[in-house]
């Protein structure tokens, strides 16, 4: 039996937290241009929003953090477009940090923003999509950070460690009506993303990916398409993991580094 087109989301209406630039922007522009309504929120309305065929998405100012500003998102974008299908958890973050000096407070914000928020913003989100008849669809936006934790990390890896779990139970709780997914996210190429990778596009951390670069941001943007479009129907507390394979292991480079030297010095033999 044909579903039509799976990607098309016309009729949908559409939330994507942290939509105003990155990864969130490239996710607004990829529903926008299926044909859904898209509500984004960040602190500040952009200069330039998210943009495909000439539509651009509603600029809500919002912080997630805050549990009944989370709620008068969702609400706002029920009163606009009269229903809610997908929420993207997109907006996350956090600077490096030394877990022996950090601050109480710097810690409270990071884990308020990678893992309350997204709590708030769903449990708002599930209100209205279990009162509608086909449901909806969360995607929490998570890191590899969850699985394997960086030096500099320790409160955004525990934060998006329990984002994951978070998406686990949300999906036991809220099914069948309301599926909720998880992607973790690995090295994406962003123009925030050029202080941590360097400027050269991630040419000299791609030898570490297995697939030979750094994410792009519509990389996440398809499979945010695909968990909450009409492919992906039974797909429910899944982790998808968009990371080009991981990383390969340090062990492995440094001995394929140490061959390659050895060659270089082997003298040659005369036949």
């Amino acid at each position: 039996m044909g579903i039509g087109n799976p990607i098309d989301f016309t009729g949908r209406a559409v939330i994507v937290t942290g939509g105003t630039k990155g990864i969130g922007a490239a996710i607004a522009a990829m529903f926008l241009a299926a044909g859904a309504e898209v509500m984004v929120c960040g602190r500040n309305e952009p200069s330039a929003p998210p943009e495909a065929g000439g539509r651009t998405p509603h600029f809500r100012s919002v912080d997630v953090r805050d549990p009944a500003a989370a709620a008068g998102l969702v609400d706002a974008a029920v009163e606009r477009f009269g229903r809610l299908d997908v929420l993207v958890n997109n907006a996350g973050g956090s600077p490096d940090a030394d877990a022996a000096t950090v601050s109480p407070r710097f810690v409270e914000k990071v884990v308020a923003l990678n893992l309350l928020a997204p709590f708030y913003v769903a449990q708002a989100a599930n209100r209205i999509m279990q009162a509608q008849q086909d449901g909806g669809s969360v995607v929490n936006i998570g890191s590899v950070s969850a699985h394997t934790p960086q030096p500099g990390t320790a409160a955004y890896t525990a934060a998006k460690a329990g984002l994951l779990a978070l998406t686990r139970a949300l999906a036991l709780e809220w099914a069948p009506k309301v599926r909720v997914n998880h992607i973790t996210t690995g090295l994406i190429r962003t123009e925030s993303a050029v202080p941590v990778y360097g400027d050269d596009g991630g040419a000299a951390v791609a030898g570490v990916i297995p697939m030979g670069r750094m994410a792009v941001p519509d990389d996440v943007a398809h499979a945010c398409l695909y968990l909450t479009g009409d492919l992906a129907p039974y797909i429910n507390g899944a982790d998808l993991a968009v990371h080009g394979g991981g990383e390969v292991p340090a062990r492995f480079l440094v001995a394929k580094d140490g061959r390659r030297r050895d060659a270089h010095n082997e003298p040659f033999s005369s036949s």
